[in-house]
């Protein structure tokens, strides 16, 4: 893209560019000034504590091509295409870049696990093709088009993780994105303050298949109730494919799985040709099969041969904050702080169970859950009590639910501190003995509650 394409593609007014080349094409666009590289476009943002159009002269000093922006700065140094908005132009930018781009794309969408999916539908493609995928937690409407513009020549596929917490923001996404391969995780109770309820989050993540590419293909988890509701007429013309565990009326699923601790599962993976080879993913926990499987019917679908997709499972690896398993001096920490809800928690307790040692749990409250909040938490309660954890420590408001339901139990025990602080002070108290030696422990919580200072103060 160069200079007077870019300006059409946003519907700017292109400035001070009578001194300038502008036929020169752009290596980058970014919208922290940090990141300006020798020939790329700012784009000048206003977030709620910085206002990026302070930056515009120093990123012509760093050889920015052109700088996006809301006002005219004085005396310029390069030009500059104005816009109404810089975040509308960012993603309409990304939209005329998507077009402009040939490789094939899988999205990644759903309540649990997106992150952990586009891990391994990564790792997998990586052993066949050059493949961009998502960086961090950079899939909302800022980060996805800044995936999209890292997409360069030698790339040929690219895997973009999609979050979404109200209705629209899933199809303005696929505008962007247009996605040949979408993978569907499952449907939970996330974002229920704004989608209402379970129906509610199965409408709002299926906006993308109005914005897939024509001939593309819905990769689903065959065991998600609310996903059974997808049939050919709500395809639209796409081809489905149903992944699970153990059901062969999926056509792609595992089957004979093995439990390998904290290590992972061993699993047989089998395909809709008759196919099946046997596969591993190192990530630990039942429900990490159901993503694995998701990335081998993907590999499937883009023409690996079984080795190289058993290959690309096997070497993928944990993410800082999202199953994370840190092996300290002193404990074993599964770091999962970075977000939460009702499915992911027990799901994360479950993998807390294949631990060989004492588990505790440190669970913390989940956001956004609209007013059912109290019940889930009080349900997650329930289910951290009758799962063999052998300690429980619950901390934050409305992690007093899980408290409060969880203490009725027999077998656990079971604390609660009001605050991240008051943890913290107790687990310094050696006298209380909270922790022992060897243990294992689960550290959850919404990424509001800042519980990555309570995986830290662990390590330590």
């Amino acid at each position: 893209m160069n200079v007077e394409q870019i300006a059409e593609a946003v519907g700017g007014r292109l400035e001070n560019k009578d001194k300038f080349d502008l036929t020169k094409e752009a290596t980058c666009v970014v919208i922290d000034s940090r990141l300006i590289e020798k020939g790329g476009v700012f784009v000048a943002t206003k977030g709620e504590r910085v206002d990026g159009h302070s930056f515009i002269d120093q990123v012509f000093e760093e050889g920015a091509l052109a700088v996006i922006c809301e006002k005219m700065p004085q005396n310029p140094k390069g030009p500059c295409i104005v816009v109404e908005d810089s975040f509308i132009a960012l993603k309409m930018l990304a939209k005329y870049y998507r077009s402009q781009v040939s490789i094939k794309i899988v999205g990644i969408v759903g309540s649990v696990g997106k992150t952990s999916t586009k891990e391994i539908v990564a790792s997998v493609l990586s052993s066949h093709y050059e493949v961009l995928y998502t960086q961090g937690n950079f899939n909302n409407e800022i980060g996805v088009p800044l995936t999209i513009f890292r997409i360069k020549d030698g790339h040929e596929l690219a895997v973009i993780e999609m979050g979404i917490s109200d209705f629209g923001e899933m199809s303005r996404l696929g505008e962007i994105v247009r996605p040949d391969i979408v993978v569907f995780t499952n449907i939970g109770p996330c974002h229920l303050e704004q989608l209402g309820d379970l129906d509610g989050v199965l409408k709002a993540k299926s906006e993308i298949i109005d914005h897939m590419q024509p001939g593309g293909t819905l990769v689903l988890n065959g065991q998600d109730e609310k996903l059974a509701l997808i049939d050919e007429e709500a395809a639209k013309g796409r081809k489905i494919i149903r992944y699970g565990k153990e059901s062969k009326r999926d056509d792609v699923y595992a089957s004979s799985i093995e439990n390998l601790g904290l290590d992972g599962s061993r699993f047989t993976a089998n395909f809709p040709d008759g196919s099946h080879y046997e596969m591993t993913v190192p990530l630990p926990g039942y429900h990490m099969v159901d993503n694995a499987i998701a990335a081998a019917a993907v590999g499937f679908l883009a023409g690996l041969n079984l080795e190289e997709i058993r290959r690309g499972m096997a070497s993928v690896e944990q993410l800082s904050g999202r199953g994370h398993i840190i092996h300290g001096s002193k404990y074993t920490i599964v770091d999962d702080c970075y977000n939460a809800n009702p499915k992911s928690m027990c799901a994360a307790l479950d993998t807390l169970g294949y631990a060989l040692t004492r588990k505790v749990a440190i669970l913390g409250d989940m956001f956004e859950l609209g007013e059912e909040s109290d019940k889930l938490h009080g349900e997650v309660g329930d289910y951290a009590a009758e799962h063999g954890i052998d300690s429980l420590i619950f901390v934050g408001t409305a992690a007093k639910f899980m408290y409060e339901h969880a203490i009725v139990h027999e077998g656990p025990q079971i604390r609660f501190y009001p605050n991240k602080e008051l943890l913290l002070s107790a687990l310094s108290d050696e006298t209380k003995e909270i922790l022992k030696p060897g243990d294992t422990i689960l550290v959850k919580a919404s990424h509001g509650m800042g519980f990555s200072e309570v995986v830290d103060f662990l390590n330590e």
